[in-house]
Parts: structure tokens; C-alpha cells; sequence
């Protein structure tokens, strides 16, 4: 089974647990489910649904906010995620029986009642309480992609139409540039070299979707689209920052004040913090692969591969990093320990059989699977000391744990798992001082290994030989490796 790399790293997420505790403690969400259990029966909403202008000073009191325009805002944004969310049900004037206008002869007026989703926030399962969140995040979501305007009745034309042309608005590119943004934002947040823990400065995030990958020094034009995208990402990151997916310090409105002509705000080289700083939650983390899994994109997880074969396990964790990989196994024994160490073992042994291009690294995977599952494992291991693909590296298991009776390998299994490290090394892409370093352990432990080595019938010894050529630091044994790689390759042809 051929290893195929995931276009993203894979994430070490939280608990479903700890995530739906961080989705209840989101402001938004929290203040959206005060407005729920206060809303009653004398609530009254507009025909779309929102909380009528009359009832936002109480509602924003009853949040803990001022009265004042503010917290009518904060208050209104709450009540929208939680009609949103489904924590509040609301009947469409047009609905509703009679039809009648509001209580004091205006437009009519919509009745409001508690949703089911409501009760599912504390008596449902982490799952419910998540699945809610998703939904909030959407709505929120489509907020910080929705157009920006000073005076609504500019737009209205005199039919009472809105002429959307004057928003200079397209919902896919801005849709577009917001997922870009964020999906940057995850892949330096989960990759080994991305900032870890650290906040990313907001002008390194709008650069990374701006400024080609090929382009060395940006020009004027491209710095000031960079600008340009900062101010978006400004707004945008102040939306989405309630709903708990970002932490996000906001640029510093004073440069905006000390701002070029063209709107962009000033350089100060001495402090990029003043530019804004954002980093993705653990509920963000959750957030946007969830989003990216919606949208076809391979976004692996710790965990993902529990309940999947053996097959699929060293398949899956071909190219994890180190202690990813290791979780994944770990959860993996986990998940087949009622099964038995023994059983566990002889599937992972079977599965990493073959001659295939990703076989090598599947071995490399097995062995470090067998470290994990302990001294229980034996019996399945001592099973295949006679199997030339698995014999070798079952003597190696054995001899680190110190079994007695483990018979001497022959000359030609060692330079066939020789061989067959170097090969999955190779492909798992590692550090090159590391390969540099088995390379040259390996040739140096064998003497005349070169004279030999070339004759393992293994799928890769010519490649092997090649890189052996190339990696090692003395030019004698490097141009003997060359040696050895031609002449594996004429014996593989002949």
C-alpha cells in the first residue's frame, strides 16, 4: 500500500471535551445563550427575525453592557448568532395567524421561542454543544466576508431595490481570500517551522496570500496590496475573534492617524506588534479543518487513524513527523489492545510486507510500532525471523530487548535491511546530517561493503547506492557507492 503525502501537515487537536468548554466560554456564544433564556414571551423581533431597536437597551443590560450604542450592537450580534445557532425559534410575521402590525401600528412584528438547540448546550454531548459552535461559525463567518458600507440608504435605488453594484462587493473572492488567509494561518500553526505557540504578526499573514513564492524583493505594488490586505484582515479578524477562534491583538489605530495619503498605514520598523497580531485558537485549530474537511481538503489528526487496519495505520503515518507518529501508534495499540499485543503485532508485521515504493518507510513505521506495543508482541515477532523482508529487522526488535536464542542473521539480510533503512529514510524525507550519518555508519560497520552490497536483491539498492554516492563525505567510498549503483543497475536490467 503506497504512501501518498497529505497536503497538510496533521494537527494534534484537544479533547471534544475541552473543545466544547472553549465553544461555551466564546463571548459570542456565551452572551447569544444569556439572550436566549431572556428572550419571553413579550420579545419582539422584526420581520427578519431581529430583536426590534426598542428592546436593545434592555437586552444589553441584561448583558452586562451600556446602553449605548455599543452595546446595542453587541447585543444585536449576540441575538442574531442565537436565532442563528437555533437557540431561538422565530415566527415570520407573514406566518403568524392574524398578520397585524406591531403594538403600536408599525411593521409588523415576528414571535420568538426557545429552540431545541438550547437545551442540547447543557444537556447534550460535547459533539452537540461543537456542532452548534460550527453552525455559529458560519454565521460569523459570513459576517466578516459581508460588505462594508457608511449610510445603508445610499444603496437603495428608488424602487426601493438595492443596487449591489455600488457595493464593489464579490461574496466569492472575499470568500476566497478569507479561507486563504485562514488556511495559511493552520498550516503554519501545525507545521513543525510554522511560529508554534507565538503569535504570527498580521503583516507576515496578509504577505504569505500576497507575495509570490518566487518573488524576491516585492515591489511598491505588491507592498501596498499587503497593506491593503492588513486593513481587510483587521476588520475581519475583529468579527471572527468572539466566536473563539483567534486570539487577535488589533492593529494600532494610531498609524492610522500618521497614514500615506493612500490610506495605508505608516511603517515603524521598530515594532511589528503595533501592526496587529493573530494566532488560531485550539477551538480555531478545530474550526477551520472542520471547514476544510467540508471542502475536500486533506486535513489529518491525531486520532484519525484509531479504529482504521494496520494497512491504513502505516500508510497514514508515512510522513508524520516523529511524535505525531508515535501519538497516532499509541492511540492505535490503544484501540486493538482488546485484541492482544500478539495480534496487534502480526498485523502490523503483515501489513508492512511488499516490495512496493513505500514499503521501506512502512517497515521503518512497523519497527516503531513493535517498540510501543512492548514485550508481549514476542511471540509474533519471533514468528517471522525467517522472512526475508521482516527477518532482519524481527533480530533487530529482539536483540534491543534482550531476548535470548536470536539467531545470527546471514550476510545477505544484513545488507538487505541495510539497504532497506537507507531506502525508507529516503523517502520519509529526514533531516540530511541524520541520513548522512546512517549512510556512513552503515558502509563503515562492513568491510568491502560496496564489493557486496550491490548483489541484495532489493526493489531499491541502486537508488540506495546512488544516494550513498552523493551523501558520503569521503570521495574514495562515494565513488565506490557510484561503482556499486552502476553495476546494480546492470544486474537488475541483465
Amino acid at each position: 500500500m503506497s504512501a501518498e503525502r497529505p497536503s497538510l501537515p496533521p494537527v494534534r487537536l484537544h479533547s471534544e471535551a475541552e473543545l466544547a468548554r472553549d465553544a461555551l466560554a466564546a463571548p459570542l456564544l456565551a452572551r447569544a445563550v444569556r439572550l436566549a433564556r431572556w428572550a419571553g414571551p413579550g420579545t419582539r423581533v422584526g420581520a427578519g427575525g431581529e430583536l426590534v431597536e426598542a428592546q436593545l437597551p434592555a437586552a444589553a443590560e441584561h448583558l452586562g453592557l451600556d446602553a449605548d450604542e455599543d452595546g446595542a450592537a453587541y447585543a444585536s450580534e449576540a441575538w442574531r448568532l442565537a436565532v442563528d445557532t437555533g437557540l431561538l425559534d422565530v415566527e415570520d410575521p407573514a406566518d403568524s395567524e392574524d398578520g397585524e402590525g406591531g403594538p403600536d401600528g408599525g411593521e409588523s412584528e415576528g414571535t420568538v421561542t426557545v429552540g431545541e438547540n438550547l437545551a442540547l448546550l447543557t444537556g447534550g454531548s460535547p459533539q452537540d454543544v461543537l456542532a452548534i459552535w460550527l453552525d455559529g461559525l458560519e454565521a460569523v463567518y459570513a459576517d466578516a466576508t459581508a460588505p462594508a458600507f457608511d449610510d445603508f440608504a445610499d444603496l437603495v435605488n428608488e424602487d426601493g431595490s438595492i443596487d449591489f453594484d455600488a457595493l464593489d462587493w464579490d461574496p466569492e473572492a472575499e470568500a476566497e481570500f478569507l479561507d486563504g488567509v485562514l488556511g495559511n494561518l493552520y498550516l503554519l500553526t501545525v507545521s513543525e517551522a510554522g511560529p508554534g505557540e507565538d503569535p504570527l504578526p498580521l503583516p507576515a499573514l496578509a504577505a504569505s496570500v500576497i507575495v509570490p513564492d518566487d518573488m524576491g524583493e516585492p515591489t511598491d505594488d505588491v507592498l501596498e496590496q499587503v497593506s491593503e490586505a492588513m486593513m481587510r484582515l483587521d476588520d475581519q479578524f475583529r468579527v471572527l475573534e468572539p466566536i473563539g477562534i483567534v486570539e487577535y491583538r488589533p492593529l494600532d489605530e494610531s498609524l492610522l492617524i500618521e497614514a500615506d495619503e493612500d490610506g495605508t498605514p505608516s511603517a515603524d520598523e521598530d515594532d511589528v506588534t503595533r501592526y496587529g497580531l493573530v494566532k488560531l485558537t485550539p477551538l480555531g485549530l478545530y474550526g477551520i479543518r472542520a471547514r476544510m474537511l467540508d471542502a475536500g481538503v486533506d486535513a489529518p489528526a491525531v486520532g484519525d487513524l484509531a479504529e482504521k487496519g494496520a494497512e491504513e495505520l502505516l500508510a497514514g503515518i508515512a510522513y508524520y513527523p516523529e511524535d505525531l507518529a508515535r501519538a497516532e501508534i499509541q492511540l492505535w495499540l490503544g484501540h486493538h489492545g482488546s485484541t492482544g499485543a500478539v495480534t496487534a503485532a502480526r498485523e502490523l508485521l503483515s501489513a508492512s510486507r511488499g516490495s512496493d515504493a513505500g514499503a521501506p518507510l512502512r517497515r521503518l513505521h512497523c519497527q516503531q510500532a513493535l517498540a510501543l506495543a512492548g514485550a508481549e508482541a514476542e511471540p509474533a515477532v519471533r514468528a517471522v525471523l525467517d522472512d526475508p523482508e521482516l527477518g532482519g529487522l524481527a533480530r533487530v526488535w529482539l536483540a534491543e530487548r534482550g531476548a535470548a536464542d536470536v539467531p545470527a542473521p546471514s550476510e545477505s539480510m544484513i545488507f538487505w535491511l541495510a539497504v532497506d533503512t537507507i531506502a525508507a529514510q529516503l523517502d520519509a524525507d529526514g533531516d540530511l546530517d541524520e541520513l548522512q550519518g546512517l549512510v556512513e555508519g552503515l558502509a563503515g560497520q562492513h568491510s568491502g561493503f560496496f564489493d557486496e552490497v550491490w548483489r541484495v536483491d532489493h526493489p531499491g539498492t541502486a537508488e540506495v547506492l546512488e544516494a550513498m554516492g552523493r551523501l558520503h563525505s569521503d570521495k574514495k567510498a562515494a565513488k565506490e557507492a557510484r561503482k556499486a549503483a552502476f553495476k546494480a543497475r546492470s544486474r537488475k536490467s541483465g
